[in-house]
C-alpha cells in the first residue's frame, strides 16, 4: 500500500510516517517511479509506534525496543530491549509520582480557594457610589 493509504487505515498522517521512517522505526520499499511502499504488517507496527510516543516515549528508545518485535527468538536483543523497556517503566512511575504531587498540591489549593470563595459569599456587598 501506499503511503496515503497506511495514513487512512491509521490515522497518522503522511508527515509523521516519513518521519518514523527516518528515525528507523517503519520500512518501505520503493517503486520505481521512488514511492514508498508498505506490507500490510506496517499498520500493526505504526500503531504499536503510536501508542510507545503516547506513552512518552522518543523515537531513540522506541528504536531500541523495537528490536524485540522484529526478531523475538534472539536472547541477546530480549536482553537489551528488557533494560531499556525497564527503564522507560522507572521513567514513567516517576512521571506518575510527580503528577500525583502536582495534584495533590492542587487539591490544597482548591480547598483553600473554596474556603475563600464561601467566606467571600458570606461577606456582604459593599453599596455602590458610598465612600
Amino acid at each position: 500500500m501506499r503511503i496515503g493509504e497506511l495514513s487512512k487505515r491509521t490515522g497518522v498522517s503522511p508527515r509523521s510516517l516519513r518521519y518514523y521512517e527516518e528515525q528507523g522505526l517503519l520500512a518501505s520499499s520503493r517503486s520505481d517511479a521512488g514511492q514508498r511502499h508498505y506490507s500490510d504488517a506496517e499498520v500493526q507496527r505504526v500503531w504499536l509506534i503510536r501508542r510507545l510516543f503516547d506513552a512518552g516515549m522518543s523515537s531513540r528508545v522506541i528504536a531500541s525496543v523495537l528490536p524485540c518485535v522484529d526478531v523475538p527468538g534472539d536472547l541477546g536483543i530480549a536482553e537489551e530491549t528488557f533494560t531499556a523497556m525497564m527503564r522507560e517503566r522507572e521513567r514513567i512511575d516517576a512521571d506518575i509520582a510527580h503528577l500525583v504531587e502536582t495534584r495533590d498540591a492542587l487539591d490544597v489549593l482548591i480547598k483553600v480557594n473554596s474556603r475563600h470563595r464561601a467566606e467571600l459569599s458570606m461577606t456582604p456587598e459593599p453599596a455602590h457610589g458610598r465612600p
